[in-house]
This record gives C-alpha cells, structure tokens and sequence, in this order.
C-alpha cells in the first residue's frame, strides 16, 4: 500500500536562521522557498536574480511519517528521483546517501522504525561547483552530473534548482510485492520473431500475461523468457502504427504493467559515403541513417529541452501537449539534448504510444568532464541508472555521451574517459542500441542559428544549399515572441522601442551568445529598414523564421539519402523567452513558424529550391522543382507553378510528378525576369491537391527609389 506524506521544507542558509515552509512533492525546493518568501513571478523582467543568493544554502524536506502497517509487512520510502546531493535520515540518523537525480530510491526504513512518532529527513546539500571555475558559468557544473543547463544557457537562465522532483511515498510491502519488475523485447534478424525477457522478484508465484493491442492474449504463463511468433512491429511516426503489447504481471493480491514493442533499429553508413578519395586516408562519415525494420528513413524532427524552470514541476499533461504537436507536425524523432538529459518516465510513455524516436543523451554538454575519481564514480551510478530507466521504451532509438563535447570549447574526443565509460555501460547493460560519442561528430553539423550573416555573405537559403552533411543535428532560425507574451515579461515602459535592458537581456533578446541575438534587430533593419512598432518587430521577426525554417528543412529533404537527419535548434522553451529559436512558445504555444515546419515535413510535397530571400525588380527569379516522398509507399501528382508579383500573376509550369518509396524527383526549373512593381513581396505558389501543395513568400524590392518600406501583414 502507498501513502503519501505530508511534507515542510526548511532552508539552512550559510548565515542566519533556519526558515520552515510548506512544500509540494514532487517539486523543486527553490520554489517552494520562493512562494513561502513572496518572490515575485520568476517569468517577468529578470526576476530570476531573486533565487541566486540561495544557491550555496542547504536545504531539508521532513516528514512525520504516516501509514498503516499489517502484521508481516515492511515499510520503504519509495522516491523516483532526488536532485542532487542528498543524505536520507530516520529520527536524525543517516540511513543513505546518493550524488545525482536518476537513481530511484527504494530504502528499506523497518528496522530503523521506533514506536513513536518518526521523523525522515531528505538533506540536500549546496548545488556543485568546481573549485577554480569561472564563476556564474556552466564550467562550475564540469566535475559533476548536474545538468549544466541550470547554471545558464542562451534561453534558459541561470537557475539552480534541487529537491524531490520525482514522485515519492511511503509504501508498506509483503510477501506478495513484486519487486523491480521490468520486460524487455527483442526482435530477430529476420523479424519474424520476437523475444520477451521478463525480469521481477517476488516471494510468491506470479503469472505473466502479454497482451495484443485489440486486448487478446498472445503469452500466459510463468516463464521469465518465451517468443511471439510474427510480431506485430512498432514503427515510427509517420511510417506505419507504433504497436505495443500490454504485458502484466499478477499474484493473487498484486500486479504489475508495462508496454513493449518490437522492433529493430540501427544507424547504417549514409547513401554515398566513401572513404576519403585521396592520401592520407582518414576517417570516413559517421553512420547516421536510421534503418528501422529493415526500411530506410528520413528521420524529421527537432531538439527537446527542459520544459520548466523548475523540473519538479512538469506534468504529464504538459508533455502531452507539446508531444501532441510534435505527432501532429509529422516529426518522428526528438533529440534529448545533454545540457538538460532526461525527462520523467510519462514523457517515453507518450513516446512510445505516439511513435516518436528518442536521440537520448547523457547529462555532458559543452564542457570538459575531466575523469576525476569521484566524477567518474557519479557518472558510472548515474549512466546505469538512467540506462534502467529507459531501456525498455521501444521508442528510444539510440544514446549519446552528450552535447557538443569534441568541440574545442569542449575539448574532449574518442579517448576521454567518461565517454569510453558510457559507452562500455551502454554495451553492457543495453547491448543493441547505438551509441554515438556526442553531437556533432565527422559529418554532421551543427548551425547556422540565425536567418542571415551579413560578413560571411550568406543568409538560410544559400547557406544549407552549399552544404553537404549526413545529418543537420541542430539549426535554427530565431523569432521574437508574441506581442501578448512579451507583455508578460517586459515592464511596459522597455516594451518599445527596444533597447538592450535588464530584462530583454534577462529573456535573451539580448547577450545571448553575440550582442544582437536573439532578437537580431540588425537583420531586421537589413531587410525592412527600422521597424516603427513592437507588433512589427514581431510581425517581421516571424516572417524570416517562418520562411527560413521552411527552406532549411525542405532543403535538407532534398538532399536525401547521403542527408538523413535534420533536427531544428530548439522545439520548446522552459520559459517565456524575448526571442528563442524555438517553434514553441512556452508553456505550449505554437509559434507561426509551428505551421511551416509541420508543412515541410509532410510526408509528401511539391517543394522548390530557391537561391535567396531578397529579390529585385528585373532580377532573373529562378527555382528548381522537387516532389518529395517519405512515405513507404510511390505517389504521384501533379503541380501548376505561378508567380505573384503585386497584382502580377505570371503563369510559369505544369508538371507531373512521380516519386517512389521513401524517395524524391528532381524536376523542371522556372525562370521569369521579374516586373517592376509596386509591391514588397512576391509569392511562388506550387498548386497541386491540398496535401501536396506549398507557396514561398519572398521579400521583394521595386526599382524606385520613393519605394516604401516593405511591410507585411500578420502572419
């Protein structure tokens, strides 16, 4: 039986008196010490600054522990996770310690118990910081497994949050409790059968029972290993049904449930890479297909991010909300960035059910984890930890040591010891899952993150057309927020015009990595000249995000197979940013730029390629037509091209298309010199059915020199 407690949190600071509050369970306890202070809302202006003096307190959950115990039962405190350092104390006596948040607790308190009242006790230690390292820097988190990104990141703040973040109780347990229950699926080369490992302890006889979707029995019995003949596969979004079986495992008073599914992924050498063609001979491009039962596949998605400030806090619901928009945008994989690592268990539920492949990194991101003793201790208890906890999700697809760390802000490589220590637990714990040593490796990249850079002469059209990579693992193009969000962040009186104050810079409008990003008003003023409102600098900033995202993922589509990966910089934010790369909007608003990638990524559909954003009167406008298929089936379909200058409608091309399985067709270019006009865009459209149709919005510049400032309406 579980109970739940009722827990108060005390904050133990350097100096002074300690301070009892209530608390929230899971939760942060930084949060709950700010509601108890009167903090102001932590979204507007740079409110974050208030919980930075709190940062080298100690802090302490107790609980009077309450719950009813039967003759032969034993009582556990049972926790899914605690962040971070922590000791674990029965009536003032230390009964456990842990450094880390992914090992679930599951302590055996009995013999401790007295028959009184008893008073457990979660002692949380001060947030790790490397003695030498630059202060108020994510370097401060490079001895430890403490997620980086809470120490500051260019869209999230610095804010270093702890406590009982996972859910916790009492639970009292018998001869029939059945303990460490976990089911683990295989699928043979062939796939034509499907190997179920069955793994649990419990004192009594149980009967484990496997499940097909439709709720018929296809196992009952008691053997901990047995075959599915056929099974049905699981397969990703967009490529076929993510089918599950439901197992169960019973005794006469207790039971427990889980999903699995089969199937069977690898990464494989990309369509076209050989080895170097001259001396010396090097190393040749990482594999970065995903074959997923046995097919091919564009793998389409973006980077997942923390969805909070404060951890503890994230709900089912809120994954499901920004992972129903994920599904509903035809994106079939997430990369789980390592500044921010793992999510709570309900969110690779959702994954599984859902059909959305995981790219699940360890807790390392952009700095140089030196192999210290201790460290490596951690990193060993933690990786297992995080390893058990996900390896049954069918819908993880392979694990990554971390974020960026061969770079040489990073420095490390092949021979650092922590990635040859993931690496040796992912072979030994989760045998036929890839590993990849980080993001970026030898042919993948990472950027560009912004529409244009006007020194290297390149905006987001050119930029992906001249590149040539395995795998776009994270790019972007930024946007301001909505007018209605930025209210909520910025006093009124910096609204507009925009300067470079406190708050824009707290919200990363400003100094995010380069004076002008996030919010690139340079870029802005190259295009349209000085925006005259906020709602224009908002209308402006969304007209480039939403026409560059669309460009670079068509464009990456169109290098399909040799590239075979593409996953924008970010999909969401954990608060409400001044201007971010994301296509969410925090909590789960889908930015404009939401639609246009959910059209790129459509599993089929007419696309151009297109040289630039900013034509001319007179300029010869040209543009190859592509059809693109992911799916696993041929199509066919016909376009009509035409070009809208002003009131201009020019006539340019029909063409029939036909594009096989999971491939594309190169087809005609049009060319027109465009007209002199009064008009400051022009518009391709490529008119075909509704599910294949698309149109580019273009900036365009009249030859005369009294010509207005080119404006837009909302988009």
């Amino acid at each position: 039986m579980k109970y739940k407690q009722r827990w108060t949190g005390v904050r133990l600071p350097i100096n002074g008196m300690a301070e009892e509050f209530n608390v929230t369970v899971p939760g942060n306890i930084q949060l709950d010490y700010g509601i108890h202070a009167g903090f102001k809302d932590v979204q507007y202006a740079d409110n974050y600054k208030q919980y930075l003096p709190l940062e080298d307190d100690h802090w302490e959950y107790r609980t009077t522990l309450s719950y009813e115990k039967k003759q032969g039962e034993r009582v556990f405190f049972v926790s899914g996770g605690i962040d971070y350092q922590y000791d674990i104390l029965l009536n003032g006596k230390k009964i456990d310690s842990y450094e880390g948040m992914y090992r679930a607790v599951s302590l055996d308190l009995t013999d401790h118990l007295t028959e009184g009242k008893d008073l457990l006790t979660v002692h949380i230690y001060p947030h790790p910081k490397r003695p030498g390292a630059s202060v108020g820097t994510r370097i401060e988190a490079d001895q430890s497994c403490k997620p980086p990104v809470c120490y500051s990141w260019d869209w999230n703040p610095r804010l270093l949050i702890s406590g009982i973040w996972q859910d916790s109780y009492i639970e009292t347990r018998d001869e029939y409790y059945i303990d460490g229950a976990e089911v683990l699926a295989e699928l043979n080369d062939e796939m034509t059968e499907g190997r179920v490992k069955v793994a649990f302890a419990c004192d009594k006889p149980c009967t484990i029972t496997l499940y097909n979707m439709d709720g018929h029995v296809v196992y009952e019995g008691s053997e901990t290993a047995f075959t599915v003949n056929n099974p049905e596969l699981w397969w990703c979004n967009g490529q076929g049904t993510p089918y599950l079986y439901r197992w169960v495992i019973r005794n006469e008073k207790e039971e427990r449930s889980g999903r699995i599914g089969f199937r069977k992924l690898r990464l494989v050498m990309n369509t076209g890479v050989n080895d170097p063609p001259m001396f010396p001979k090097s190393r040749y491009d990482a594999p970065m297909t995903v074959e997923l039962n046995g097919r091919r596949i564009m793998a389409k998605g973006s980077n997942f991010v923390n969805p909070e400030l404060f951890w503890g806090m994230t709900t089912k619901q809120r994954y499901d909300d920004l992972l129903t928009l994920a599904k509903d945008a035809h994106m079939n994989i997430l990369r789980m960035w390592g500044g921010a690592c793992a999510c709570k268990d309900s969110f690779y539920d959702l994954c599984d059910e859902y059909g959305i492949m995981i790219w699940q990194e360890f807790m390392l991101a952009c700095n140089n984890y030196i192999a210290t003793e201790h460290f490596m201790s951690v990193l060993e208890s933690e990786g297992t930890a995080l390893i058990k906890m996900l390896r049954h999700h069918p819908c993880l697809a392979f694990w990554c040591g971390g974020n960026e760390l061969f770079n040489g802000w990073s420095g490390m490589n092949d021979q650092s010891h922590a990635l040859r220590l993931l690496n040796k637990l992912c072979f030994e714990l989760d045998y036929h899952r890839p590993f990849l040593p980080t993001s970026p490796i030898i042919g993948v990249a990472h950027g560009g993150y912004t529409f244009m850079d006007e020194s290297e002469g390149w905006d987001i059209f050119s930029e992906f057309q001249r590149s040539s990579n395995t795998a776009y693992t994270e790019f972007g193009v930024p946007s301001a927020a909505s007018v209605e969000l930025l209210k909520k962040i910025i006093p009124q009186d910096e609204l507009f015009p925009i300067k470079p104050t406190a708050s824009w810079i707290a919200h990363h409008g400003f100094e995010a990595w380069g004076d002008d990003t996030w919010l690139c008003l340079p870029t802005l003023e190259k295009y349209f000249g000085v925006p005259s409102s906020l709602e224009e600098v908002v209308d402006l900033s969304n007209w480039l995000q939403c026409t560059g995202y669309q460009a670079a993922f068509e464009e990456m589509r169109k290098q399909w197979p040799y590239c075979s990966m593409m996953l924008n910089w970010c999909y969401n934010e954990p608060w409400i940013t001044a201007a971010n790369n994301s296509i969410i909007s925090y909590p789960a608003i889908p930015k404009p730029s939401y639609e246009y990638v959910k059209s790129a990524m459509r599993p089929a559909l007419f696309s151009a390629r297109i040289s630039k954003f900013d034509w001319k009167a007179g300029e010869m406008f040209e543009a190859e037509i592509w059809f693109l298929n992911d799916q696993p089936q041929a199509i066919r379909g016909d376009v009509h091209i035409r070009l809208q200058v002003g009131n201009e409608i020019i006539e340019l091309l029909d063409w029939h298309a036909e594009a096989k399985a999971n491939g594309n067709v190169q087809g005609p270019t049009v060319r027109f010199i465009l007209p002199n006009v009064e008009a400051n865009c022009l518009t391709l459209t490529l008119e075909s059915d509704d599910k294949l149709s698309n149109s580019y919005r273009l900036l365009y510049r009249p030859d005369k020199p009294s010509a207005p400032k080119p404006r837009i309406l909302n988009q």
